[in-house]
């Protein structure tokens, strides 16, 4: 499952998505007004560290249930939390939850973010590492971004690459930027694809 298929960042607000309810209970208001009051008292960094242990709780559960191996790091950093399931040996149980390109990976990152969602009211934007996989992953999107310019240099014009992720697309709109040529995303959906261009 890819992320396209997911709630993504420009996704509707919790207030925008909720079911209308005539007739809501006045305490059930009242619950929630408590909490975004609580929750508006926070600053981004507690928030974060909160959104960190919930997502962090998720996962430990989640390894229990599968009977997996790994340990959990949390980090945050430029506004966003970053969680990585790691094994101290390498262990073949993580690569159950990294998939075929990723998939899994995005799809339990996904489930991660609604966990946080359903435990805090607040949308996450936290990404979820396993075993490195997402390193390993940079480097060859980077590389794919220097070979696409470099067709484009060659005059093959523009360069259409394969449907990946919008963490993938951001990695390599990054990485073709720096190189000073041009990317646009185009297609819709799962189709969703990086064009490059000499601009």
């Amino acid at each position: 499952m890819s992320s396209e298929n997911s709630v993504t960042e420009e996704a509707l607000t919790p207030e925008e998505t909720a079911p209308e309810h005539a007739d809501v209970p006045a305490e059930a208001s009242d619950e929630a007004a408590a909490q975004a009051e609580e929750g508006a008292g926070q600053t981004p960094a507690n928030r974060l560290e909160e959104e960190g242990e919930v997502a962090a709780d998720y996962l430990e559960e989640l390894l229990d249930i599968a009977d997996i191996d790994g340990d959990l790091d949390i980090e945050v950093r430029n506004g966003r939390t970053y969680l990585s399931v790691v094994a101290e040996d390498e262990a073949e149980g993580l690569d159950v939850l990294v998939g075929k390109d990723g998939e899994v990976l995005e799809a339990l990152q996904e489930l991660t973010r609604l966990s946080v969602l359903a435990a805090t009211g607040y949308r996450s934007r936290l990404v979820l590492d396993v075993n490195g996989y997402r390193g390993d992953r940079s480097s060859t999107l980077q590389d794919l971004a220097e070979r696409a310019v470099a067709d484009v240099k060659a005059g093959n014009g523009p360069v259409h690459l394969a449907p990946m992720s919008s963490y993938e697309r951001k990695i390599v709109h990054d990485a073709v930027a720096d190189l000073g040529f041009v990317s646009e995303s185009e297609g819709e959906g799962p189709r969703r694809h990086i064009v490059v261009s000499a601009g």
